[in-house]
């Protein structure tokens, strides 16, 4: 798990309890009820936003992983090309 699911995760449940405790809050007449509120609904969408990102890097990773490979294979059969063009020039 990267270090932006786990902070991702963390903010969600942070920001889930704050509402809750905002809506607790309201229906007990406790005070002011909208703190909570607005700080949960902060925490939630950066948390959200750390979770999305965490997947954004997981795809970009995969795909960054495929060029490489695909650019390795390329020099591999390029090098295999150049090697036996020179065996021919040497026949000769």
């Amino acid at each position: 798990m990267s270090k932006y699911l786990k902070r991702g995760l963390i903010l969600l449940v942070a920001g889930i309890g704050l509402n809750i405790l905002g809506y607790i809050i309201k229906q007990n007449d406790w005070g002011l009820y909208g703190w909570a509120m607005i700080l949960g609904t902060i925490l939630f969408g950066a948390g959200f936003l750390f979770v999305f990102y965490s997947f954004v890097r997981k795809v970009e990773y995969k795909g960054l992983v495929e060029d490489r490979t695909a650019e390795a294979e390329k020099k591999a059969e390029r090098k295999a090309h150049t090697k036996k063009h020179h065996k021919l020039l040497q026949i000769r």
